[in-house]
């Protein structure tokens, strides 16, 4: 029996000065690291529900938040869009796209496509995820996004193997969803090797 739980890793912006600001200015998590920018300014990145409830989240503590989106539409929830809307010190910029991360050691600003730079010290990215599944792509059970599709005992549809985390289909990715996903693979494990 194999249990894979390989996770996934957070979807990059892919431009310049990306890699130089992890840690620096540079989040994917808005409710682990937005008090290290209370009373400052800040950009949520994306147009899903991440992205949203950042911005929401960022906006009860931080000076002020951009959220960017390179579409003019949000993926996101209609009703917490339209709060962002009626927040003051939230401005939502539409249809430009991260162009380049500015700063020495720390970032202060991102310059966007329509050559606009907003001042900022930090900036969160809610842009997806990315599944590690390279090594299944051959077992037929991955989704079209690419998880692995299995149920919440954690079967595939392949004998003897389970998928449990956030590499798995499901709605919701937190670390009590993947830690319940942990013990119901080893139960249906357990149950696998009595029935074989």
């Amino acid at each position: 029996a194999v249990i894979y739980a390989t996770g996934c890793k957070n979807r990059p912006l892919g431009v310049p000065g990306e890699e130089k600001y992890y840690g620096r200015g540079l989040s994917f998590c808005a409710v682990c690291d937005g008090a290290f920018y209370k009373g400052k300014r800040v950009a949520v990145i994306g147009g899903g529900d991440t992205a949203l409830d950042d911005a929401m989240y960022l906006s009860d503590i931080c000076e002020k938040v951009y959220l960017v989106h390179r579409r003019e539409f949000f993926r996101g929830s209609a009703s917490t869009l339209e709060k962002l809307k009626q927040k003051e010190n939230v401005e939502i910029i539409v249809n430009v796209r991260v162009e380049e991360i500015t700063g020495d050691k720390k970032i202060d600003g991102i310059i966007l496509d329509n050559k606009t730079k907003l001042n900022i010290s930090g900036l969160f990215a809610a842009v997806g995820m990315i599944p590690q599944t390279e090594l299944l792509k051959e077992f037929g059970v991955l989704d079209e996004s690419n998880y692995v599709k299995a149920s919440e005992d954690t079967k595939t549809t392949v004998n003897g193997l389970f998928a449990a985390g956030d590499v798995r289909t499901k709605q919701l990715r937190q670390v009590v969803t993947a830690a319940a996903d942990g013990a119901n693979a080893i139960y249906s494990v357990m149950e696998y090797l009595r029935n074989i």
